[in-house]
C-alpha cells in the first residue's frame, strides 16, 4: 500500500477533534465536560443523522485504511498483524457505533436495541485500542521511547476510563473523563502513525 497510508492515523485524529466540534456547534446547550461524544448522534439529538456521517463513518475509513497499512508494512510480524488488525476492528465498530445511535438519556435503566449496540461497539472501540499498543509494546523494531510512549499512553487512558466510571456514576464531568481516556489513545495512534511517516 502507498506510504502516504500510515499518515492516516494522524490524520484521523485532526479530522475527529475538528469534526466534533463543528457538530457539536449545531446541537444547542452540548456540553463537552458533561456529555459523552455519542451524544451528538444519540436518538433524537439535532445531530443524530449529521454526527455518524460527519465523523463515524469518514473516521472509519481512515482508520481501516490505516490499520490496513500497518499489516502491509514491509516489516509486518506478528505483532504489526496484531496491532493493524486491532485499528481495522477499531475503524469497524467506529461504524456500527456511528449507525446504531444510543439512547438520548445516557444512565436509561433498560437500552433499546440500538443503544445496546452501540454500547458493544463503544466497547469494541475502547479495547481496540488498547490491544494495539500493547501489541508493539515490546516489539524490537521500536525504540525504548515508543515503547515508554506507550506505558504512559495507555496508563493515560486506564487512569481516565476509572475516572470516567466515576463520573459517570456522579453524573458530573462524565463526557470530560470520557474525552481524556479516548484522548490518551489518539495520542498513542498519532505518534505511532508520526513514526511510520518519519521512519
Amino acid at each position: 500500500m502507498p506510504e502516504i497510508f500510515n499518515a492516516f492515523g494522524f490524520i484521523s485524529v485532526i479530522y475527529l477533534i475538528i469534526g466534533i466540534a463543528i457538530t457539536a456547534k449545531f446541537y444547542p446547550g452540548y456540553s463537552h465536560t458533561q456529555q459523552f461524544v455519542s451524544e451528538l448522534a444519540a436518538i433524537g439529538s439535532p445531530t443524530q443523522k449529521l454526527s455518524p456521517r460527519l465523523n463515524n463513518y469518514p473516521l472509519s475509513v481512515m482508520f481501516c485504511v490505516f490499520g490496513l497499512s500497518i499489516c502491509n508494512l514491509n516489516t509486518a510480524g506478528i505483532s504489526e498483524w496484531i496491532a493493524g488488525s486491532s485499528i481495522i476492528v477499531h475503524g469497524l465498530a467506529t461504524a456500527v457505533a456511528g449507525f446504531y445511535s444510543m439512547d438520548k438519556d445516557p444512565y436509561i435503566e433498560t437500552p433499546s436495541f440500538s443503544g445496546q449496540i452501540h454500547a458493544l461497539a463503544g466497547l469494541l472501540v475502547m479495547v481496540s485500542l488498547f490491544i494495539a499498543p500493547l501489541a508493539l509494546m515490546f516489539s524490537p523494531l521500536y525504540s525504548r521511547g515508543f515503547q515508554l510512549f506507550s506505558v504512559l499512553c495507555i496508563s493515560l487512558s486506564v487512569a481516565f476510563l476509572v475516572a470516567t466510571a466515576k463520573a459517570y456514576q456522579s453524573r458530573n464531568n462524565a463526557g470530560l473523563y470520557q474525552r481524556l481516556s479516548y484522548g490518551a489513545q489518539l495520542l498513542w495512534l498519532a505518534g505511532f502513525s508520526l513514526i511510520l511517516m518519519v521512519r
